[in-house]
């Protein structure tokens, strides 16, 4: 299939959204977007002040300032500055595992960058992925690697670099696909269903699925991914979905319609350029490799708000961008499916 390439031009993009120029411009805050459960509406205004009261870091902390600023922006005037493939902000990772596991703040871009490792001994098969924040710091955030025993693709997600055991205090996630590796679940590190505890309050969560669509002739042109997420509390926290059994997961409940507390995504559809001869979408410099797989996920409501993409800038190396509601867990395994060998047509 046709890989997907990085245009920085701005022409690009705006004749991209040309259709619907004038609803973006009114758009609300993308905030909206996403947030499905918890209480009536009328609760929003007391409550719109809540991230800090969650401030267990500083991290929190660079968030009031930019939220304004940067939103309605989002679609027009933040595209100058990210031109020339800006760092990530100052970002304050003080508790790891928290800050993985958090979602971005609103308003702030998470920059970072996913590097593999395919050296040793059977590394080609089963490469180490790293995620490093995108700064001048490269503080190390997650790494992750299939498992070699699975019936279907399997990867562990790990706050230690060292560290890719299940077992081990440090992992910290799980995507697994189905076995046509068409469908993928996201997991934090919570308990199997069958080691519950009598409330259920350990058992583990999901934090995302990822749906390739293929066609009768597999993978033929760009990729269509759907991204399915929990929605957001009126706290702006993550709504858990603890499934008890596979029928009550994600992508069951997506297939049966029943979206309560439930957002579907999906990434952006390419344009196709004649003079380059391949699909294009504007990455703003963040992206500078075609590949198939390049991407931005994105709201249907609001296409410009772009809640991740990813790119690759060199052969092993690639740019992941994701802001509010996603957490860098949910970021890197979305990232990590499309790296799987049965959708791999490079």
């Amino acid at each position: 299939c046709p890989p997907t390439a990085a245009t920085g031009s701005d022409e690009e993009d705006d004749s991209d959204a040309s259709t619907k120029p004038i609803r973006s411009e009114k758009k609300k805050n993308p905030v909206s977007l996403f947030q499905t459960g918890g209480d009536p509406p009328k609760e929003k205004k007391t409550k719109k002040k809540a991230p800090p009261k969650a401030a267990e870091s500083e991290e929190e902390t660079p968030e009031t300032p930019p939220k304004n600023s940067n939103k309605k922006g989002k679609g027009k005037k933040s595209k100058k500055a990210k031109e020339e493939r800006a760092p990530s902000p100052v970002i304050e990772v003080d508790n790891l595992e928290e800050f993985v596991l958090r979602p971005a703040p609103q308003g702030v871009t998470i920059k970072c960058r996913v590097t593999r490792d395919k050296k040793g001994m059977d590394r080609g098969l089963y490469p180490t992925y790293y995620v490093h924040l995108d700064n001048d710091k490269k503080v190390f955030l997650l790494a992750g690697r299939k498992r070699k025993k699975s019936k279907t693709s399997n990867y562990l997600i790990s706050i230690d670099p060292t560290d890719l055991s299940r077992g081990g205090e440090n992992f910290i996630g799980k995507l697994r696909s189905n076995l046509m590796g068409t469908k993928f679940t996201v997991f934090d590190n919570g308990a199997n269903p069958d080691r519950a505890n009598a409330d259920w309050s350990n058992v583990r969560q999901e934090l995302s699925a990822v749906v390739y669509e293929t066609n009768v002739l597999g993978f033929k042109g760009p990729r269509k991914m759907t991204v399915i997420i929990p929605g957001m509390n009126t706290d702006n926290e993550r709504v858990p979905i603890r499934p008890r059994n596979d029928n009550d997961g994600l992508l069951m409940r997506w297939q049966n319609k029943n979206m309560d507390n439930v957002i579907e995504l999906h990434n952006k559809a390419p344009v196709w350029n004649d003079e380059t001869q391949s699909y294009v979408l504007n990455f703003h410099g963040r992206v500078t490799h075609a590949s198939v797989k390049n991407f931005q996920i994105v709201h249907s409501s609001d296409p410009d708000y772009i809640v991740l993409q990813f790119g690759r800038v060199a052969d092993d190396a690639f740019t992941m961008d994701y802001n509010y509601p996603l957490c860098a867990v949910q970021a890197f395994a979305i990232a990590l499916s499309s790296f799987d060998g049965k959708l791999a047509c490079e």
